[in-house]
């Protein structure tokens, strides 16, 4: 197919041979007494043959549905999409040094139009060079790791990210970014607390849930307030940089280890779960929310532990799961099974035996709850007792996917099973609270 009208076949192509247009191109679209007037852009392959997409001068595309009374005119001729980055804007050099490292994501991502989805396609310097507005705030250094969505994102590439990390510090900056995929980014934020230990700066990590083509696109916005935390924020713990409100209004920081997406597409998706935010960005200022937090000092030695065992497991509780999923997994052998159970943790009485079975075959059995907020305790009726009795170990409110990042950290660092439980109940990167947050406002 002709890249001169990438995407369109069928009758919308001979509609646009016939108005003698090009991609790029300013056209005007009538059709039964309306009209459109946009550039018109290359369209996904797997599209139909019967609509033209063109760029509103707005910023939004729309299709346009060709009929036998569509009419399309040539008014204008404009220049074929593409991506050029302005140049980097003049930097301040008394400002603190600040790494971006980029992974891929939406954050990092701009429109195929082959498909018409997007994919991850700018560097880390890209972000740089159009987000002017970090010039104000740091001396950026910005480097590309991978390119990837977030699902695509292993403990392997958990552990080059912590040494990549280690190997900024290593350099004096203030502090680094990290810019990552959504979907998937509070495992990673869970996987550098455990990997990063007696971190001298802040390592936050940022993303976007929408595009930065899209008009309402939250990259610039949550880039600018993720650099501003690792350059002034005066703790020095791995923490997440998103939305607070669906606003621009702030950014919200959360601790790596307390942080869920709660949200498929809404700029707010991120949410700190059974303890505050540690801080905000707004208009350019840190504001803290807390005074429980690690301090920043550049003299603290990072000490670097990024081995993970994937040999663990995350297992949901549901009526009607099958007990023999649980005797699977030890036979596969595996090390470490998370069970996911309901309220306070508890899974029926037909999985009883194969979790005495596992924890026999000294496979280190953990529980959390299916509930976002609150904690397990598993000391209220007697089918949590029961399974405590069996050997069970209760993981208070930490959330289920940082239990499954720990306990992968846990069984990297030790093949010693008493030590393995002594670091999975240990509080390490703030993982567990010591009082539960009511959703919204209180400790109770």
């Amino acid at each position: 197919m002709s890249k001169e009208f990438s995407g369109y076949r069928g009758e919308v192509l001979e509609a646009i041979r016939k108005a003698e247009v090009e991609i790029g191109n300013l056209i005007q679209i009538s059709r039964d007494g309306e009209s459109y007037e946009g550039i018109l852009i290359p369209r996904s392959e797997y599209g139909d043959q019967k609509h033209i997409v063109i760029k509103l001068k707005n910023g939004y595309n729309i299709g346009v549905r060709i009929t036998k009374n569509t009419k399309i005119r040539k008014i204008g001729k404009g220049a074929k999409p593409a991506f050029a980055p302005p140049p980097r804007p003049k930097q301040r050099e008394n400002l603190p040094k600040v790494t971006i490292l980029s992974t891929g994501g939406t954050i990092a991502s701009r429109v195929d139009y082959r498909t018409g989805g997007v994919r991850p396609a700018l560097t880390a310097s890209d972000l740089y060079s159009v987000v002017p507005e970090l010039a104000e705030v740091a001396v950026i250094d910005a480097q590309i790791l991978f390119s990837l969505f977030s699902e695509n994102i292993t403990p392997k590439h958990w552990a080059e990210v912590a040494k990549a990390v280690a190997e900024q510090i290593s350099k004096g900056v203030e502090g680094v970014v990290i810019a990552h995929g959504t979907d998937t980014l509070g495992y990673t934020a869970a996987a550098l607390s455990f990997a990063l230990q007696n971190l001298p700066v802040p390592v936050i990590l940022v993303g976007s849930q929408r595009s930065a083509d899209r008009p309402s696109s939250d990259a610039a916005t949550n880039l600018i307030g993720a650099v501003t935390a690792a350059a002034y924020a005066p703790f020095a713990e791995v923490a997440v940089a998103m939305h607070e409100t669906p606003s621009d209004t702030a950014i919200a920081i959360h601790r790596g280890t307390k942080v869920r997406k709660c949200h498929t597409s809404r700029r707010d998706a991120f949410k700190s779960v059974n303890t505050t935010s540690i801080a905000r960005v707004q208009d350019q200022k840190l504001i803290m929310l807390t005074d429980d937090y690690r301090k920043r000092n550049s003299a603290s030695k990072l000490v670097l532990k990024p081995k993970f065992d994937e040999k663990v497991a995350l297992i949901k509780f549901y009526p009607g799961i099958k007990p023999q999923l649980i005797d699977w997994y030890v036979e596969q052998g595996f090390k470490g099974l998370v069970i996911e159970g309901t309220g306070l943790g508890h899974v029926g009485r037909d999985c009883f035996e194969p979790i005495r079975k596992a924890v026999e075959h000294d496979v280190l059995v953990a529980v959390t709850s299916q509930c976002i907020w609150g904690r397990v305790n598993m000391n209220v009726y007697d089918s949590g007792r029961d399974l405590l009795n069996l050997g069970a170990i209760p993981l208070e409110d930490i959330l289920p996917e940082t239990a499954l990042v720990k306990l992968m950290w846990v069984q990297g660092q030790t093949h010693n099973l008493e030590e393995a439980k002594r670091l999975l109940i240990a509080n390490i990167a703030g993982e567990f609270s010591p009082r539960t947050l009511a959703e919204g406002t209180e400790l109770i």
